[in-house]
């Protein structure tokens, strides 16, 4: 069945939220009403990076107005290390702290305000340790979370020195955080038998289950936790949520009163941990066309003070360090570095955009330094069809459709036309420079650890013909919930308003999945399409026993369902007589993703079932007094495969590409030299802002389906929009490399701020200024030029990135 033919799948419908989100009316978890007995608590954290406890009195906390209970880690009953990975991380912190920020006890207060009040009363001595706080002192004194894992093919040494070109460089990128517009908050109470109902703001509900009845030392059928929908995730709910969810637990079994969590802006910033900065050396030898030999990464990715997700986003970085390029040889080594920082943790791309960022800082570098467009280097080194098509982790690359996209998006944005009016407006302008760049993602999706990638729903059809389906997913504003009615519609052939998608319940769908890896629609559709079919089965068979009617006549469409030419019933009607005939009307479904495999220790595998394909051309301008710049036109194609909404997945290509946008340009984190997060609210910390959307945005969808049995054969929307955002980092760099000597590197570090882009001008006037003192030397002398170009150097503050 062709897509057209579809009754609800592949139409632009609208969220199924979305009158309640303009309303005001959307219930999040702090919006929940609250038992007139509940408490509210607070985080103690720590003021120290790395330290020694040497006392902690907590008395003038206890006695504090309003104060109800006060638990550190001794009032654990259950385990008190834990984590997603590994167990590494205490409730509370235990005996010494190991970043600033990190939770040392909670209070649970008759209100919010008295909570905070009380929280800062404690009185703590502390003995300072030797705190590691840059991803440079981590790799300089081999302090891992993790240890490092290491993937090659080929003599790469030795394709190295044979060239024909070679160079070398490095490039620091910065973190994000997630901001959220609603923050970390849980609601725990207290029911018979010590059960517990919480509900969270969690990208995971069955890992807050899992760790909360771990801490209590409760079975997990004790514990039940609930999520209708977040306002914002973008990872940062994924495992994070965890602390908060483990106080709010913790207070209300000793209090035996309601008790919610709800972090301030403030305090979410310094407890929670962010997007992995990292810095990143490479070694690279290409021809004299630009095709890469050979290349040697060695990623040193930021990881924390524990090992959170990171193991995952690095192993992702690794996998990603390939892009949409063949690498004939290579030698990647990834560093997990351990700081004494916030534990950094999942955010949207979840380590693929850290990686793909190198791999394109490097084809861009090998342009520059040849003299030719760096498109033409890009095309150079894609995927082929059918041979150079492995990639470093030993997938093959079966479903590549790089080329025809990028050729349609060349063509569609006018790049080369464009290139020449970018070169003319340069010329003619000293002040203001304009840069140019188009940019191809490929993305692979699935989650890496392949036990994640499985979903359950259930699904309950009343008699009146309405339908109920829940699903382990949760919804955070991306569409989830409305993709998975959209499904249920389709395959019961009644109208989107007969389907209501009820709360990510743990009574329900047990041992879920995070809703994370762009995998949500993927695995929850499946699911409950699965839970769907297994019910019309079973009324299929009622309606050609009771009908006397042949199955393969029997159709589900337009709210009703038609039996050959023998008998037309509404679908409402119909249930009803099934239910009259006693046929199950309910059942449960359940998908995992075929084919997928890989080996945690050597990296190979098939780690992805597919991969998402997309390019990006922006269009930047920037001011050479002031740093300041702009972007003035963004052209995206995208490879959604045959998109079940195409309205709600054309803002998801949209926000994921500002999303990128803010963290290559303005959202800077940065920590003092005693480890304390200074940019820690709106006030210091830029994402972007409506005006910073160019006036021009222009997003189309790439013709194509899934070569593989995904959902509709849809295509993954979560993740891979973000790094198309490159091309708006990339098209500063040629904006700043319009004012240099050709050959001249520009040495520009993520996030390209003002300040950046003042030092990287600077740099490359040296750059420029040293090549003209050469070039007349050797005119001079009569000697042929032999200038090294100006090599990548850190920029302004990169160790603290």
């Amino acid at each position: 069945m062709s897509v057209k033919a579809y009754q609800t799948v592949g139409k632009s419908l609208p969220h199924e939220s979305a009158h309640l989100h303009v309303m005001g009316s959307a219930q999040y978890t702090d919006d929940i009403p609250e038992f007139a007995s509940t408490l509210h608590a607070a985080i103690g954290m720590s003021a120290r990076a790395h330290a020694r406890i040497v006392s902690m009195d907590l008395s003038a906390v206890a006695s504090a107005p309003g104060v109800v209970a006060v638990v550190t880690l001794d009032d654990v009953p259950g385990e008190k290390y834990h984590g997603p990975y590994q167990d590494d991380e205490p409730v509370f912190a235990d005996g010494k702290v190991e970043y600033l920020g990190q939770p040392m006890f909670a209070v649970a207060a008759t209100s919010h305000d008295l909570a905070r009040r009380a929280v800062s009363l404690a009185k703590i001595e502390y003995e300072d340790l030797d705190p590691v706080l840059t991803v440079e002192e981590g790799a300089a004194r081999k302090s891992y979370v993790l240890p490092p894992v290491h993937i090659s093919k080929g003599n790469v040494p030795s394709l190295l020195e044979q060239g024909p070109n070679r160079h070398q460089g490095e490039l620091h990128c910065g973190g994000q955080e997630q901001f959220y517009l609603e923050g970390q908050v849980a609601y725990a109470m207290l029911g018979e038998n010590n059960e517990i109902q919480l509900y969270s703001s969690t990208q995971h509900p069955s890992e807050m289950q899992a760790m909360v009845a771990h801490i209590l030392g409760q079975a997990a059928h004790t514990v039940k936790v609930q999520c209708r929908r977040m306002g914002g995730g973008f990872g940062g709910k994924e495992s994070q949520s965890w602390p908060f969810a483990a106080a709010a637990a913790l207070l209300a079994k000793r209090t035996g009163r309601p008790v919610k969590v709800r972090a301030d802006r403030d305090d979410d910033f310094m407890i929670t941990g962010k997007r992995h900065d990292f810095r990143v050396l490479y070694d690279v030898a290409y021809t004299d066309d630009g095709l890469i030999k050979a290349v040697a990464f060695e990623q040193q990715l930021r990881c924390g003070f524990s090992a959170d997700l990171s193991g995952a986003v690095a192993d992702r970085q690794v996998f990603h360090s390939d892009n949409a390029y063949y690498l004939e040889a290579f030698d990647i080594l990834s560093l997990r570095i351990k700081t004494n920082s916030q534990s950094n943790t999942a955010f949207r791309g979840f380590g693929g955009p850290q990686g793909i960022l190198c791999i394109e800082y490097v084809i861009d570098d090998i342009a520059r330094r040849l003299g030719k467009d760096p498109l033409d280097v890009r095309k150079l080194n894609f995927y082929g069809r059918t041979e150079r098509n492995v990639t470093p982790y030993q997938m093959v690359v079966e479903d590549n459709v790089v080329h025809e996209l990028v050729d349609q998006l060349e063509a569609s944005s006018k790049y080369r036309e464009r290139r020449k009016q970018v070169d003319q407006f340069n010329a003619q302008n000293r002040i203001l420079k304009k840069g140019l760049a188009l940019v191809p993602v490929k993305f692979g999706i699935s989650f890496t650890a392949t036990f994640l990638n499985q979903a359950g729903a259930l699904l309950h059809v009343y008699t009146d013909g309405s339908a109920l389906i829940n699903h382990g997913g949760t919804e955070m504003g991306q569409g989830l919930n409305t993709k998975v009615a959209q499904v249920v519609a389709e395959e019961l052939g009644i109208d989107m308003e007969r389907v209501r998608v009820s709360s990510t319940d743990t009574s329900k769908v047990p041992n879920t999945s995070a809703t994370a890896a762009s995998t949500g629609t993927d695995l929850n559709g499946k699911a409950a399409q699965d839970a769907a079919r297994k019910i019309k089965a079973a009324l299929v068979e009622f309606a050609a026993d009771h009908y006397g009617c042949d199955a393969h006549d029997i159709v589900f469409r337009s709210n009703q369902v038609v039996c050959g030419d023998r008998v037309t019933l509404s679908f409402a009607d119909f249930v009803q007589k099934a239910y009259m005939a006693r046929v199950p009307l309910w059942s449960s479904g359940f998908y995992k993703t075929p084919k997928i495999h890989y080996d945690l220790k050597t990296l190979t595998g098939r780690p992805f079932y597919y991969f998402v394909y997309a390019a990006a051309c922006a269009e930047v301008i920037i001011d050479t007094l002031t740093g300041e710049n702009r972007l003035v036109r963004a052209d995206i194609l995208y490879d959604a495969g045959r998109s079940i909404n195409p309205a709600v997945d054309l803002g998801q290509v949209e926000g994921g590409f500002i999303q990128g946008v803010g963290w290559l340009t303005t959202e800077e984190l940065w920590w003092d030299a005693k480890g304390k997060l200074m940019t820690h609210a709106p006030s210091t910390y830029k994402i972007p802002s409506v005006s910073d959307c160019p006036e021009a945005l222009h997003v189309e969808f790439f013709e194509n389906g899934n070569t593989e049995n995904n959902i509709f054969q849809s295509k993954a929307m979560g993740e891979p929009p973000l790094p198309t955002a490159i091309s708006v980092f990339l098209a500063i760099r040629d904006a700043i490399a319009s004012t240099a000597a050709p050959g001249v590197t520009v040495p520009l570090d993520a996030p390209a701020t003002a300040e950046r882009v003042l030092w990287a001008l600077d740099k490359v006037k040296e750059g420029s200024e040293l090549c003209a003192d050469m070039a007349a030397f050797d005119a001079d002398a009569n000697v042929p030029a032999a200038l090294e170009p100006v090599m990548s150097m850190p920029g302004p503050g990169a160790g603290n990135v």
